[in-house]
């Protein structure tokens, strides 16, 4: 119920800043992506393993506040012995207007304040606006800033960085619907990336419709506006070379935007170690086949218990195993990866797979380690305790110095763009 209230408010929260979960890390950060699913939605499938469960969220301007408060109240610096004051952005006509937020006691479900503030008290600069102060930059984690963007950077197309350490500039956007695919999730404003994403997106769904009679795809997230960490859901993401793709085929009507938001992310997944072969047919074959075709792809991650079905049943053909690569989650969607454009210099690919299908011994440690039984833990009495701290993230500072100049950069309207 907690969750459903959770959903049910985001859309609530979304004009204020975003909603922020804790997703969880482990294995995935070694691949430059994050242990939960794209999506909080429930699977409604008979299983649905460990996507990450969401907790508390936080709107990113209360986050900011938070942290500022704590810096200020606790954070002296080296050189005065002082808290660090932090300089409000100058007024701008893009400037963020404050919202007058009630008591504590009466805030919207699922959002949490630091006590005695508002998000009036430290207004988060929205990139685009105006230059950012140095002292922000410093003092507020990147996913707070780049969350706060509502448009691309008006500059050049560059995939800057890593892709779980990077920005972008210049982002194109998908369209909302297309002849063969529509965009999930709105209210995310995640359907931003590389030009080369946008193109092969587009080409991935009108070949998959008219060569594998696949009906269409439903489009998870892409990138920010202008790339950079993600207050929830992803590690990697940033660069604008990452697209989420649902298992789930397009319906044959163009969804409703409520529809977008609500409709739940089913699992293929029977337990955790084998595919539901109700929901898993060889049409989601032939549409990993297709997506990992193209040369610009250079992996696609799946949930171990879908690479281990494809190594045993797959007989013709092999050779598209090797950029089919296991990650955990993934079982309700795919999670398709691009190399860097050529000649995009500052953006970093990942090193190349190692020769062959992958069906041996990595693959063989992921099904031993799903396979060991969960004994179950008897829950432990909650104790009254005050929230947890969010965790900060990636800093700018730990962010390619040119990720900063994507973040004062003008903005490109969107209704110019």
């Amino acid at each position: 119920m907690k969750v459903q209230n959770f959903l049910l408010n985001a859309s609530l929260v979304t004009s204020v800043a975003l909603a922020v979960t804790v997703a969880s890390g482990g294995a995935d950060a070694l691949a430059g992506l994050a242990a939960s699913s794209s999506d909080t939605s429930k699977s409604t499938s008979t299983y649905n393993p460990r996507r990450g469960t969401p907790k508390h969220a936080v709107t990113a301007q209360a986050q900011l506040t938070e942290t500022r408060a704590a810096a200020t109240s606790t954070a002296p610096t080296a050189e005065t012995g002082t808290a660090p004051s932090v300089a409000q952005p100058a007024p701008t006509t893009n400037a963020p207007v404050a919202i007058p937020v009630k008591a504590a006691a009466t805030a919207a479900p699922g959002v949490r304040l630091a006590a005695g503030a508002t998000p009036a008290a430290t207004p988060l600069p929205i990139p685009g606006s105006g230059p950012i102060p140095p002292q922000v930059f410093k003092a507020t984690p990147a996913k707070l800033l780049f969350g706060a963007a509502r448009e691309p950077a008006k500059m050049e197309t560059r995939s800057v960085g890593f892709y779980a350490k990077g920005c972008l500039a210049g982002a194109a956007q998908l369209p909302e619907n297309g002849p063969v695919w529509q965009g999930m999730r709105l209210s995310r404003n995640r359907h931003w990336g590389n030009p080369v994403l946008v193109t092969f997106i587009e080409k991935f769904a009108k070949d998959a419709k008219a060569k594998d009679g696949w009906p269409g795809l439903l489009i998870g997230d892409m990138s920010m506006p202008r790339g950079g960490p993600m207050p929830f859901g992803h590690a990697s993401h940033q660069v604008g070379l990452d697209v989420d793709i649902w298992y789930k085929p397009m319906p044959g009507r163009t969804l409703a935007v409520d529809e977008r938001e609500q409709m739940k992310m089913d699992s293929v997944l029977l337990d955790p170690v084998h595919v539901n072969e109700q929901s898993w047919t060889p049409d989601h074959v032939k549409l990993l086949r297709r997506a990992v075709s193209y040369p610009e792809v250079t992996r696609v991650f799946v949930n171990p218990a879908i690479k281990k079905w494809m190594c045993d049943n797959v007989t013709d053909d092999r050779g598209f195993l090797h950029k089919i690569q296991p990650i955990m989650g993934h079982d309700a969607h795919f999670h398709v990866r691009l190399a860097c454009p050529a000649g995009d210099e500052g953006c970093r690919n990942q090193p190349p797979l190692p020769a062959g299908d992958g069906c041996g011994g990595g693959l063989d440690k992921w099904i031993a380690k799903l396979s060991k039984p969960v004994v179950p833990v008897a829950p432990k009495p909650k104790v009254a305790s005050a929230p947890a701290k969010p965790k900060a993230g990636i800093t700018m500072a730990q962010l390619p110095p040119a990720c900063a100049a994507v973040l004062n950069a003008p903005s490109i309207t969107l209704a110019a763009h």
